[in-house]
């Protein structure tokens, strides 16, 4: 089978603003994503990372630069301030060539952030 160009989320909460909050939450959420999903670095094109408002000690992709992510394009982004939205909320869409197909994805939501997606809640590894 070849291969095709597919994006995988994640998301997961934190309990503070702190850069060790930010950077651990970020390495989890990364590493349960490469896990789950079987992502190569190489393979990896871009990944657009998010926080809400009151997350501003870091950004998270520094998680994935220290995870060896040197020539993966990444980019950081604030979440638009919803009422009622989610806080401390850091979210991730990694872009990467794959031989699976889009039912083969393995999307991971942790902590609270599992309640933006409670249809995948059951899927997770």
């Amino acid at each position: 089978m070849g291969m095709s160009f597919r994006g995988v989320r994640g998301a997961i909460t934190i309990d503070e603003d702190s850069v060790e909050a930010i950077l651990s939450a970020t390495r989890e959420l990364l590493i349960a994503l490469i896990e789950a999903n079987e992502i190569e670095e190489e393979d990896v094109a871009s990944a657009i990372f998010t926080t809400t408002p009151d997350l501003t000690a870091i950004y998270p992709a520094r998680a994935a630069r220290d995870l060896g992510w040197t020539q993966v394009a990444l980019i950081g982004c604030q979440e638009m301030q919803v009422p009622g939205g989610l806080p401390r909320c850091i979210r991730v869409l990694i872009h990467w060539n794959t031989p699976k197909s889009n039912r083969e994805l393995k999307h991971v939501f942790l902590r609270d952030a599992i309640h933006l997606r409670p249809d995948l809640h059951g899927q997770q590894t």
